[in-house]
């Protein structure tokens, strides 16, 4: 007698098989040139400051991504000028910083507008979140093509693991890597 859960595994079964007969003998399915293809590195999200600079940070550093109303982010009296002031994020308070201000850009974050990009970093249990400009998007990119940045300002070069040259690049021929964990760790905040 055989019971109808022994029936069902034998179908599930066949149907594992058969999914493994597609597959070639080096554990990898067989495609066509079209075939989706992994993406190669680590995922990373590209922001901009507003001098036109972009930037990078791991995706593994950042909690999430928000746009907040400039109304909901409270001044916080005698706090460092680097902050804009605090924030509630789901039941948590946290400080929203300017990161413009704080890397040192010459231009001053854009405040006057219905909405402001905001990232959310952490580090063990530290959060904050950091004001941009514009959030560009999300790319991979292979931690192995990093290179030792050569010429940058000295605000920057403490929160900056290496940067990619890309020949190709608008506006810039490099993407700086920002360390989510010096930022949050930074003595800048203090002052």
């Amino acid at each position: 007698m055989v019971n109808s859960n022994e029936q069902s595994n034998e179908h599930s079964s066949e149907g594992f098989n058969e999914l493994l007969e597609e597959l070639s003998l080096d554990g990898e399915a067989d495609t066509d040139s079209d075939s989706y293809q992994a993406p190669e590195g680590e995922l990373h999200l590209r922001l901009s400051l507003p001098s036109k600079q972009e930037l990078a940070l791991p995706a593994t550093g950042i909690r999430e991504v928000v746009s907040q109303s400039p109304n909901l982010i409270t001044p916080i009296p005698n706090a460092s000028v680097l902050l804009l002031g605090a924030m509630n994020l789901r039941g948590q308070v946290i400080w929203v910083a300017d990161l413009p201000k704080f890397l040192g850009d010459a231009t001053p974050l854009t405040t006057e507008r219905s909405e402001i990009p905001i990232i959310t970093i952490e580090d063990q249990e530290m959060l904050m979140g950091l004001a941009v400009e514009t959030i560009v998007g999300m790319e991979w990119l292979d931690s192995e093509d990093l290179e030792i940045p050569l010429d940058l300002p000295d605000e920057i070069a403490p929160f900056v693991d290496g940067e990619w040259q890309f020949e190709s690049f608008e506006n810039q021929g490099s993407l700086p890597l920002l360390d989510p964990a010096a930022i949050l760790r930074s003595a800048r905040w203090a002052v």
